[in-house]
């Protein structure tokens, strides 16, 4: 049969249906495609639209920018590119010292993140958005937005999902911060124990760095200095991992908390903390450190003088700065009354360089701690030791001395080593 008597019999060629069905996915492919181009294109032009503003600092524009860019969210560009280039975004705005400016560009992000129900991004916004408050220091607005945060990490039965760990300890770290700042000690405990018991977390280190911080600070406050410098020391370590500029007011915090806990373990021995020993920063703090183990109080008192910017500018450090004078004058005074049965107090004034009546007091209080076995004849100004203490002096001379070969020794392997 001729194509002509197929064609009247109502028969087709197969082929060529086959044919136009293909060129026609395919064209649909292509379309989809260069659709799909134009708005990823149009997307990424959006982005750079919104950064020019930012840095000319027009805001209006950028937040209209910022809108136009948002819409192609919600099905122009996938998932993975959108959540992409907004939390670069983010990460790039949040520079701004423009408080409003970023309160409303969060704001923005937040309702867009709902509309795509996006959780994973509109987490990161919120924890954003909570820092900002935090910098404000709007506690309130900051509270709520953690308790949002925090169920969104937890499971139906209202426990925590540790499943989702290392959110968990992001929302841990911003709720310690707060409490830190307010003081709040009894809660900050609780929370720092429970982001300790979390293992299934994989955070990133300065998550761990700033609960760590949080962390000797208040072991500072309670005056436990030794967990306060394992702390500080952990905080440091972290910091130092994710290359924050943290580390080094970490180290001041190790160094301060060494010194308090009386230990003759220099915190730079530390091989993480080596490097660091030189930094004009750290530097006050490392000659601080050799007066101290030296019982120098005279350079002790003339280095907190000339660093009073690196040292006396932090509030925190300079919280503690009694407590280390008064460490290092307990030390001069147990050492200088060594060798005396009886010893003038303004002799021992001249040697502190504070006046009589706080010698006085020193005194009193190493008496009533049984530092010290004497009494104080306040008529004729003089401090008179009994026949113990001049035991326990002995005693000490020997410790001392002992203490003194064994690091001499120490030094001596060191030596041969290198």
């Amino acid at each position: 049969m001729s194509d002509e008597d197929m064609e009247d019999y109502g028969f087709e060629y197969s082929d060529e249906e086959v044919q136009e069905e293909d060129v026609d996915i395919e064209n649909q492919y292509y379309n989809s495609k260069g659709q799909s181009s134009t708005a990823c294109r149009g997307f990424k032009a959006l982005k750079q639209v919104v950064k020019l503003h930012f840095k000319l600092q027009e805001r209006e524009a950028m937040l209209e920018a910022y809108r136009q860019m948002l819409d192609y969210t919600k099905g122009s560009v996938t998932r993975n590119a959108s959540e992409k280039k907004i939390n670069s975004l983010l990460d790039f705005v949040s520079t701004s010292t423009d408080m409003k400016l970023l309160q409303d560009f969060y704001g923005l992000t937040l309702d867009a993140l709902k509309e795509a129900k996006n959780d994973r991004l509109w987490f990161k916004t919120q924890l954003k958005l909570c820092g900002l408050w935090f910098k404000l220091k709007e506690y309130g607005r900051g509270a709520k937005i953690l308790r949002e945060l925090h169920r969104a990490c937890q499971g139906e039965d209202g426990r925590d999902d540790l499943k989702k760990g290392t959110q968990l300890l992001e929302v841990y770290a911003l709720e310690i911060q707060m409490h830190t700042e307010l003081k709040n000690t009894k809660r900050l405990k609780e929370l720092y124990s429970r982001a300790l018991t979390i293992k299934s977390a994989i955070p990133h280190p300065r998550i761990m760095g700033i609960i760590r911080e949080c962390g000797g600070k208040m072991h500072m406050h309670e005056r436990v200095w030794s967990e306060a410098a394992t702390d500080f020391f952990e905080a440091f370590k972290s910091y130092d991992e994710a290359g924050a500029g943290r580390r080094i007011q970490c180290l001041k915090y190790l160094v301060l908390a060494t010194m308090l806990m009386e230990s003759a373990v220099d915190p730079f021995d530390a091989q993480e903390a080596a490097p660091y020993k030189q930094d004009p920063e750290v530097l006050a703090m490392t000659n601080l450190v050799a007066a101290y183990q030296e019982n120098n109080i005279k350079g002790f008192e003339r280095i907190l003088k000339t660093n009073k910017r690196t040292i006396y500018d932090d509030p925190f450090i300079r919280n503690y700065i009694e407590d280390l004078l008064e460490n290092i004058r307990t030390q001069v005074v147990l050492k200088l009354i060594q060798p005396y049965t009886r010893i003038r107090i303004p002799f021992v004034s001249q040697q502190l360089n504070i006046p009589e009546a706080d010698v006085e007091q020193l005194l009193v209080m190493l008496i009533l701690d049984n530092r010290i076995n004497g009494h104080i004849d306040q008529v004729n100004q003089l401090l008179e030791l009994d026949s113990k203490q001049s035991t326990n002096t002995q005693k000490y001379t020997a410790l001392d001395n002992w203490a003194k070969h064994l690091g001499s020794t120490h030094q001596a392997i060191l030596n041969k080593m290198a």
